[in-house]
């Protein structure tokens, strides 16, 4: 495709702004729904791209231009160092080729960043050169256009993304677009004079009746949806399909029934802190595991407490003189107005400040969620100061504690509470529980080793390939035997199950981590701020005489909880002081009837299907290439020969047709024929001229008979109901003439 060089003028110059916003709608989601960056750099490169098409920059001089805007780009992206050193070229010469054989072996996850970056400004490059072809040269914008709504309008239904203002936008350009191409391609026909007077003649109406409809539509109420929101109908349809509803986005939700699917990342922030030292801010616990999630099992006999500031907050997580403690005090600054406080583990008071005298607090006893009640309703307040015990568990009193503590009729109901499992739990999810803890003798061992299987087994942890279980399917058996690949709820659900399964009380704990650590104040207390991208949930196993302690099974992640052992009083944190658990191995877990196995197997899940495809892609390459290649000779031959065959194809692809419609069709058709023969029309050039030097070529009389009925037909209408009739003839003898 070679793109000709047009007459630069204010309209064209419009098409092409028009065109960069097009192109700018499909980079902005990116930002929001993926994890790519420096989307201004992208833009630029598309801006400059086009620019040089509407300057007409040679095709040489303009390639090696863009080359170079892409190297530097990366180089800023991924390279330190000065840029013409040219030092990291060979670092990024051997990721291509690295790179190069990942694709080769179908090895997509090896992808690096880098790879990645260039691959995607080749496809800017292609894009940008598609654009400037379909202008310049088709003059039609109607498919990509078309594509860009779909694009926007899928993305506004099955993700976060959010397409008002982008529909706006793409319509308003993209009709201003379709009513400049028609006018140049009318000009092209001879339909229209192009001169300033017939510009303005058709630019004035077309700008005001694009800005008017697109206003009316802005402006109009909007009918509520008809439909219900298909996402849910669709993953319903589609149960086997092992795949979330679609792309979440992450932060603190109340919802928990359904776990499972991926999410992206949030950088709202949701509040800041001054703490004495690092810890997790808790919002709520939940007990009662379904086998997709969590729920709050609600009791007639437990009702919620009020009580004000600087009152003792009616909650015990430790018993008495079970643990030493030390009293720290933590201040929190929301900047998203939840009703909702996060507290340490230990919270002991809560202190608001001035301006706040009525106000009042609610615990929830059941998830020790604590949520502010100013002027007795549900409602947020201002920076809040929390006092609490930060805890240091003695390992040997935790080491003593264990099932003969827990007996009597009260305990016995705590134990059922806190140890239960859905009745259609899988029975390998228990067995693998007591394989990993069989060698251990009190609850903390068998609890460390349950944490430390899943950080020494093939766990991943990630954010975006991640299964949601089938109907007839357990979440935690499926992250623990088929995906091994999830985030916080997969792991910490998954632990809280396991221990419960050997018999030790357990809940699910839910709010954030630390947050990103900022600075230090003068009073040597650290600054943090905590984001969406900071919700996290977490494990707290119970120890009698001792209380809840916390474990973190997440990959990645530590709470920083600390440990003494008495014999030398040196308190450590869970990572120091774990014990060296060896994990069973795969091979190790309980055998299953092969039968069951294929029962308890979800369908794959999407990644899964691309470890297949890339598979038979990796065995069959050479026949795949080697079929690409015919197909692709088989392709070129027939395209260099098309003149031989397409005059018989054109031919019977109007034999039948009868209406006068068709004479417009049949006539372009043979414009673009004897054009490929080699008689091109000159610029200027009449249509009537243009057919007397065709005949005076063929020595014949055909074309000038046929042009004159295409002139009658465009200009006086269709006064003869057989014009094309009459002239097929005529036709057909041309159109033979431009294959011989």
């Amino acid at each position: 495709m070679k793109i000709v060089k047009p007459k630069k003028d204010a309209a064209y110059f419009l098409l092409f702004v028009f065109s960069f916003l097009l192109l700018w709608e499909w980079l902005r989601p990116l930002k929001e729904l993926t994890d790519t960056g420096h989307i201004s750099i992208f833009l630029s490169f598309v801006f400059v791209s086009l620019m040089m098409t509407y300057f007409n920059m040679p095709a040489i001089p303009g390639a090696l231009i863009k080359i170079i805007i892409i190297l530097y780009s990366v180089h800023t992206m991924f390279y330190d160092g000065a840029f013409f050193s040219f030092k990291w070229v060979s670092g990024l010469f051997t990721e291509v080729i690295s790179n190069a054989n990942f694709i080769v072996n179908a090895n997509w996850t090896e992808i690096s960043n880098e790879f990645r970056t260039l691959l995607f400004f080749i496809l800017l490059w292609l894009l940008t050169y598609l654009i400037s072809y379909w202008l310049i040269n088709r003059k039609q914008i109607f498919v990509f256009f078309f594509m860009t709504l779909v694009y926007i309008t899928v993305l506004d239904t099955f993700t976060p993304y959010n397409a008002d203002a982008a529909i706006v936008r793409t319509v308003f350009a993209g009709f201003f677009m379709l009513g400049l191409l028609s006018y140049y391609r009318m000009g092209l026909k001879e339909l229209a004079k192009k001169n300033l007077y017939s510009a303005k003649k058709w630019m004035i109406p077309l700008a005001a009746m694009v800005v008017l409809s697109v206003g009316i539509g802005y402006a109009a109420p909007k009918a509520g949806p008809i439909w219900p929101d298909p996402v849910p109908f669709i993953t319903s349809y589609n149960q086997d399909s092992g795949e979330g509803s679609g792309v979440q986005k992450v932060g603190y939700g109340t919802d928990d029934s359904a776990l499972g699917g991926p999410f992206i990342g949030d950088d709202t922030v949701v509040f800041s802190a001054e703490a004495d030292g690092r810890h997790y801010w808790r919002i709520e616990t939940k007990d009662v595991y379904t086998g997709k999630g969590w729920i709050t099992e609600k009791s007639d006999t437990a009702m919620p407490v009020e009580f004000r500031p600087e009152q003792p907050i009616p909650m015990q997580p430790f018993e008495p003189g079970g643990v030493k403690t030390e009293e720290r005090t933590s201040t929190v600054t929301p900047k998203i107005g939840y009703p909702h406080l996060v507290y340490p583990l230990g919270v002991k008071r809560v202190d608001a400040g001035a301006g706040y005298s009525s106000l009042q607090f609610m615990l929830d006893p059941e998830t020790e969620k604590i949520t502010s009640l100013p002027d007795g309703q549900s409602g947020s307040f201002g920076p809040y100061s929390l006092t609490f015990d930060y805890p240091v568990y003695s390992v040997d009193k935790l080491k003593e504690a264990g099932k003969e503590d827990m007996a009597g009729e009260q305990n016995a109901a705590f134990l059922e509470k806190y140890t239960q499992v859905p009745e259609g739990l899988p029975e390998r999810v228990v067995n693998l529980a007591e394989e990993i803890t069989k060698d251990k003798q009190t609850w903390l061992e068998k609890a460390q080793a349950i944490e430390a299987y899943f950080h020494s087994n093939n766990f991943v942890y990630d954010q975006t390939n991640v299964a949601v279980p089938a109907d007839d399917q357990d979440y935690v058996d499926q992250f623990l035997f088929e995906t091994q690949r999830g985030y916080c709820d997969n792991f910490s659900t998954s632990m809280v199950v396991m221990m419960r399964s050997v018999g030790i009380p357990t809940r699910w704990v839910k709010g954030y981590t630390e947050g990103d650590y900022l600075d230090t104040a003068d009073d040597g207390r650290r600054q943090y701020e905590v984001t969406n991208n900071n919700a996290h949930s977490w494990v707290e196993g119970y120890f009698p005489g001792v209380g809840w302690v916390p474990f973190e099974p997440t990959q990645g992640f530590s709470n920083n909880v600390q440990f003494e052992n008495n014999t030398n009083n040196t308190p450590s944190t869970t990572v120091d002081n774990q014990e060296d658990v060896t994990a069973p191995e795969a091979s190790k877990k309980p055998d299953i009837p092969k039968e069951q196995v294929q029962a308890d197997k979800p369908a794959a899940s999407v990644s899964e299907r691309l470890k297949n495809a890339g598979a038979f892609l990796t065995d069959h390459f050479g026949k795949i290439l080697q079929t690409l290649l015919v197909l692709a000779v088989f392709l070129a031959i027939m395209y260099r020969l098309r003149g031989n065959w397409l005059p018989a194809f054109y031919i019977l692809l109007y034999k039948g047709k009868k209406q006068n419609k068709y004479l417009e069709k049949a006539y372009i058709v043979l414009l673009k024929q004897l054009r490929t023969y080699g008689l091109k029309r000159e610029d200027g050039q009449t249509l009537r001229d243009y057919a007397s030097y065709v005949d005076s070529f063929f020595a014949t009389s055909d074309m000038s008979r046929l042009t004159a009925k295409y002139e009658e037909y465009l200009y006086r209408g269709e006064r003869e109901e057989d014009m094309w009739q009459d002239v097929k003839k005529h036709w057909e003898n041309m159109i033979r003439k431009s294959g011989a």
